[in-house]
């Protein structure tokens, strides 16, 4: 009963420490996948309608 308890205290500390060391230390700016520049696939992926691209009826 004692290992198990012990156990079930490592794999928590363990849990938490890397939640924190991941919250910490950030992925660099090559790394992100922003593109600079929208195109209509782009703008599709963040919810924005393509064929209104600049053109009135």
């Amino acid at each position: 009963m004692n290992n198990i308890f012990i156990s079930a205290i490592s794999v928590i500390v363990v849990i938490v420490a890397a939640f924190f060391l991941s919250s910490r230390f950030k992925l660099s700016k090559r790394y992100d996948r922003k593109p600079e520049k929208l195109t209509s696939w782009n703008r599709q992926d963040i919810g924005e309608d393509p064929s209104t691209d600049g053109r009135s009826k």
